[in-house]
């Protein structure tokens, strides 16, 4: 019921996981969920980072501008919650038949994040595919406890996962 995946460079994941989403929807799945949408910014290598709500459509930002030379993480932690907020509320109205999350990030392995959402869908027997960068990979296996399913990071083996899972229930 769940699924790890882990594209090679960067924004890699996030293609391939919107990629899927837009497949699943044109074959009338309900999906929930996020994935990251970068835009670049004029001037500066800095991009917008923003998480489109699948079932919505929204766009949420979840990066600030901290400025030419700042170092720190530009994460929203505010606008994350938002984002989180709005994924538990479709979770609870639009009985999805399937849950992506593009990111099982820092936010994540503090506890917060969509940790609880992920656990909500796999409580509800939702299944999930999660995308995980290899520096959260531990992590991540320690709060699924290992049982995540590895599934290749292309489109097809995605969609084959997903039927075999959507086909069990």
């Amino acid at each position: 019921m769940l699924a790890v995946v882990s594209g090679q460079g960067q924004g890699e994941t996030d293609a391939i996981l919107r990629a899927v989403a837009t497949s699943l929807r044109d074959q009338g799945l309900r999906v929930a969920g996020a994935v990251q949408v970068n835009t670049d910014r004029a001037g500066t290598s800095m991009c917008d980072m923003d998480l489109h709500i699948l079932s919505s459509g929204t766009l949420v930002r979840i990066s600030q501008s901290l400025g030419p030379h700042a170092r720190g993480c530009r994460l929203d932690p505010d606008g994350l919650e938002r984002a989180v907020a709005s994924v538990e509320a479709d979770m609870a109205t639009c009985s999805p038949a399937l849950l992506i999350i593009n990111k099982f990030g820092k936010q994540e392995v503090e506890g917060r994040g969509f940790r609880d959402v992920i656990g909500m869908a796999l409580a509800e027997g939702v299944p999930v595919i999660v995308g995980v960068s290899p520096d959260k990979r531990a992590a991540f296996d320690a709060f699924c406890d290992g049982l995540a399913t590895p599934v290749a990071a292309d489109v097809a083996s995605i969609l084959d996962w997903v039927m075999i899972q959507v086909a069990a229930e």
